[in-house]
């Protein structure tokens, strides 16, 4: 029985479109940790939780696609950051709400994203993002579709931010335990190194 069966249907966005700085320009999705490319470990988690599962991609379209339902890109070509991931997600989404994820988290567990989509379920007219350590952690949310206006109107009036638009929208929290493995961020080699063991 899947998980998510008293649930209604959501998308899931998988945010790939970074330049990929912190490692040294690669793409990042792409990059191999465990022997698998990053987005395969993602893809893997969240498979059986969605028909339309969409990934953020402005390289290497050709790559994403097997792991994917549908691909966006964003609509300016100099890396404008995850906010336009995220806009580009609202847009294709075909479910009310969109379920958004970094390509780096790929210790994420299928519990804590049951979690997600129940709390989110319970508020469904608000944002939901993670919380830990006292921070918010605005690329681990679950976001209404029908708050797409007001994200766009956010962008046109030059804000950057995916959390701070999130959180002028009345955004909820999921508090996480601190330093929760489970959303360890995997940006740099470094730190794919020192995480060199599997969890669910």
């Amino acid at each position: 029985m899947p998980l998510n069966t008293q649930l209604p249907p959501c998308s899931i966005l998988l945010l790939a479109g970074g330049r990929g700085q912190r490692m040294g320009g690669q793409d990042k999705g792409l990059v191999k940790w465990l022997g698998e490319p990053l987005i395969a470990h993602l893809q893997r988690k969240v498979r059986a939780m969605t028909d339309d599962l969409i990934i953020s991609c402005n390289r290497n379209r050709e790559r994403y696609a097997p792991f994917a339902d549908q691909l966006v890109v964003d609509d300016q070509s100099d890396f404008p950051g995850p906010l336009a991931g995220i806009r580009a997600g609202l847009k294709a989404a075909r479910h009310t709400h969109l379920l958004v994820l970094p390509c780096d988290v790929p210790r994420i567990d299928a519990a804590l994203l049951q979690s997600m989509r129940e709390t989110a379920n319970l508020n469904p007219e608000k944002p939901l993002m993670l919380r830990h350590d006292e921070h918010w952690e605005p690329l681990l949310c679950v976001i209404p579709v029908a708050l797409l206006s007001a994200f766009e109107d956010a962008w046109n009036a030059g804000e950057r931010s995916p959390g701070r638009v999130m959180r002028s929208l009345g955004a909820t929290a999921l508090q996480c335990p601190d330093n929760d493995p489970r959303l360890a961020n995997l940006n740099t080699p470094e730190l794919l190194n020192s995480h060199n063991t599997v969890s669910d």
